[in-house]
């Protein structure tokens, strides 16, 4: 296991890493443990009226079923902790594309999550926008605040994976919704990567309002975007950052040659 930070940063990466750690795992099964393992901790220390904004996508299937088994599962305290997500394929309720329907099927179920306490994005909405308000005003309920208290994060746990093109929620490359400052969610009319449906997605304010953000990713299709964001480049997910902790657990397959060199 390599970690970014054990050795000295210049400083245009000190300003451009400050709020940001990377850690490299030998391999996807190692990765996988350490994000469960990274997850159970955090959550086994939560308060009442905890809020985890969960992420979809393959890499994140194999974690989900390591929180829900034991020894992990145990540490996860459900009576204390609403579940919401991060972005959402504009697909009807149950079909196979939907994050939530794998969330649910993987993790939260296993877990015995109480139906009450899992907030799916209303794809039965009109349209995509649409339904981005109807959440937007469900997380402004449960957080009691229609603005963000930097104090105060509405998410204990943000959990985030990367696509090959650099996009994090459903905020791709280029995409308007990377500049939006007023909304907590939007609709994504086309997805810049397969599946090409429709999407809801929490904007990057949202995604910030929260005490730790996690990053899992894995693979080698990964490394050409992991690259360009250590290179400083603009690519959404280099800017998907908490207000607290932000912390990147890569395998070495993803990993660029500026996260694995020994520099010391």
């Amino acid at each position: 296991m390599t970690e970014e930070g054990s050795r000295p940063l210049s400083d245009d990466e000190d300003s451009r890493m400050a709020d940001r750690h990377f850690v490299v795992l030998d391999d996807h099964d190692t990765l996988v443990a350490a994000a469960a393992e990274r997850i159970a901790s955090l959550l086994e220390r939560v308060d009442e009226h905890a809020a985890v904004c969960l992420t979809g996508g393959s890499t994140i299937v194999p974690v989900y079923r390591r929180l829900a088994a034991r020894p992990l599962r145990e540490k996860i305290p459900i009576g204390r902790i609403d579940w919401f997500f991060g972005d959402e394929r504009f697909v009807p309720a149950g079909h196979g594309l939907s994050n939530a329907v794998q969330a649910r099927e993987v993790l939260l179920d296993p877990l015995g999550v109480p139906p009450a306490r899992i907030h799916a994005m209303p794809t039965d909405a009109p349209d995509p926008d649409a339904a981005a308000r109807r959440y937007e005003g469900a997380l402004m309920a449960h957080y009691g605040a229609d603005r963000f208290d930097r104090a105060r994060p509405l998410f204990d746990l943000v959990l985030l994976g990367m696509g090959a093109d650099g996009h994090a929620a459903s905020l791709f490359p280029g995409a308007d919704g990377l500049d939006e400052r007023e909304r907590w969610v939007i609709g994504v009319d086309m997805a810049g990567q397969p599946p090409l449906v429709p999407r809801v997605t929490l904007t990057l304010p949202a995604l910030a309002s929260s005490r730790a953000m996690l990053f899992i990713v894995s693979g080698r299709d990964k490394r050409a975007a992991l690259s360009r964001i250590l290179a400083g480049d603009d690519l959404p997910a280099a800017r998907a950052r908490s207000a607290g902790e932000t912390l990147w657990l890569v395998d070495r397959a993803a990993a660029p040659d500026t996260l694995t060199k020994d520099l010391s």
